[in-house]
Parts: C-alpha cells; sequence; structure tokens
C-alpha cells in the first residue's frame, strides 16, 4: 500500500496542484463573467500530448539502452573476474581481492557520476577512468602470474567493451531530452490549462453545481502526470523515479564468488 501511495505521489506532486488550482480558477473566473468559447481540443493533442509523448519514448529508449550498457560493463567485469580464478595455474587469493578492489571502485565511480549533476561530470569521469587505468595495470600484472599473451590481449578486449558501455551511458545521461523542447512543455503545460478556461466554462454549461471544474481538474492532472513521467524516465540513474537504473555495488561483489 505504501508503495502505491509513493509511486502516485511521483505522478501527483505539488505541481499538480498549483496547475490544477490555475485551471480551477480561470474556469470560475470564467464562469462568473460568462466568458465562453469552443476552442479546438487538437490544439492541446499537438501542443501538449503529442510532445510529451515522444518524449516519454524516447527517454524509455535510453533507458533500455542504460540497462543494456550497465548489464555489459558487469558481464565483462565478472568475466575478468573468471579469467583471474581459472585462466592462472594456483592463482593467490590476493589477487582475487585486488580486482574486486578494482571493479568495486569502478562501479562506485560510475554511481557516483550519474547521480550528481552533469555540472560535475568532469571531475567525476577522471575518478572512473582512474579506476580503467588500474584495472589495465592490473590485467598486465596478470602477465608475471602466467597468463598466456592471448589471454591477456581477451582481457583487454573484456576492459575496452566496459569502457566503451560507459561512454554510451556517459552521453544518455549527458545529452537528455533537447532543453528547448523540455521549456516548451513547461510553458504550454502551465499556460493552456488557463486559456482553455473559457472552453471550460462552454463546455459544462449543464453540468450540476460543483462538477463544472470536474474537467479542468481532469484535464490538469491528466497533462501534468505525463509531464511528471517524462520528467522521471529522463535521467535513469537519478535515483528519484521508480523505473531508475539501480547500480547495487556491493551485491554485484558479493555475488563474484557465487
Amino acid at each position: 500500500m505504501w508503495k502505491l501511495i509513493k509511486r502516485v505521489g511521483l505522478i501527483i506532486n505539488l505541481k499538480t496542484l498549483i496547475i490544477t488550482g490555475l485551471a480551477v480558477a480561470s474556469t470560475a473566473f470564467c464562469l462568473h463573467f460568462k466568458i465562453k468559447a469552443d476552442f479546438p481540443l487538437t490544439l492541446i493533442g499537438t501542443a501538449i500530448v503529442f510532445p510529451i509523448v515522444f518524449s516519454i519514448g524516447g527517454a524509455y529508449k535510453r533507458r533500455e539502452v542504460a540497462l543494456d550498457e550497465y548489464g555489459s560493463i558487469k558481464a565483462h567485469g565478472r568475466a575478468l573476474y573468471f579469467a583471474v580464478s581459472h585462466w592462472l595455474e594456483n592463482p593467490p587469493k590476493e589477487l582475487q581481492i585486488e580486482l574486486k578492489e578494482h571493479l568495486a571502485s569502478l562501479l562506485n565511480s560510475c554511481k557516483d557520476i550519474f547521480t550528481h549533476p552533469v555540472s560535475e561530470l568532469e571531475h567525476g569521469e577522471k575518478d572512473v577512468y582512474n579506476s580503467f587505468e588500474k584495472l589495465s595495470v592490473f590485467i598486465k600484472s596478470m602477465r608475471s602470474h602466467g597468463l598466456p599473451s592471448g589471454e591477456a590481449s581477451r582481457s583487454n578486449q573484456f576492459l575496452s567493451k566496459m569502457m566503451i558501455s560507459f561512454e554510451r551511458i556517459k552521453h544518455i545521461y549527458q545529452y537528455r531530452t533537447p532543453r528547448t523542447l523540455r521549456t516548451y512543455s513547461d510553458i504550454f503545460i502551465v499556460v493552456l490549462p488557463i486559456i482553455y478556461g473559457p472552453h471550460f466554462a462552454e463546455s459544462v454549461t449543464n453540468y450540476s453545481y460543483g462538477l463544472q471544474f470536474a474537467v479542468p481538474i481532469m484535464f490538469s492532472v491528466i497533462l501534468v502526470a505525463l509531464d511528471n513521467i517524462q520528467s522521471h524516465l529522463e535521467n535513469p540513474f537519478d535515483q528519484q523515479g521508480e523505473d531508475d537504473v539501480h547500480i547495487n555495488v556491493e551485491k554485484f561483489i558479493r555475488n563474484l564468488d557465487s
């Protein structure tokens, strides 16, 4: 029950209440002064609904790509761990512990960079590539423990693919919905429910008292809810929405030996 309330709170929030209040106030004003008009509802679909739904589709695709690339980082990290465990003759336990530390450092750096503002990207990116550099040095050190050159080359390919996946996730995080489209949606979501006050006043003429405001309320709640859904899908790593990607470092490291 609490999870359901939390999910509803993500799409119906203070912004919903404010815009709904403005729509109701506009409708009440137009009813009182008999300001009525029959505006085309297609304008709403063209101006707001289509751009928001388009943005939701784009945000969902970015989330799916981010999930794929995050899975790739984990899979290749586990492959490196298997290389240490199975490709060396009597590998020292310290090697496995050291690799776990490097992988944990990498994932923690990725988690930090994607859960902080884009303005801090440059600093966080240095930490991530420091972790990649340590992994590269670690792979080189495995040669001294008897790792064949062919397997060392394959391990470097694993590392290279991890770096490619990180760069793809970084670009998803860095370049999301165009700011102009976002600003456009924000403006019209506030303006249209107010401008459509005369339309609501016209369409609810035969409604019972109190029910005249049902239409502007539903109108505003639906529009803002769609906008909130798009906003929460915007950054799949910000840990604010129910559908965010969670980087669980401890679980990944713990399961390496399972």
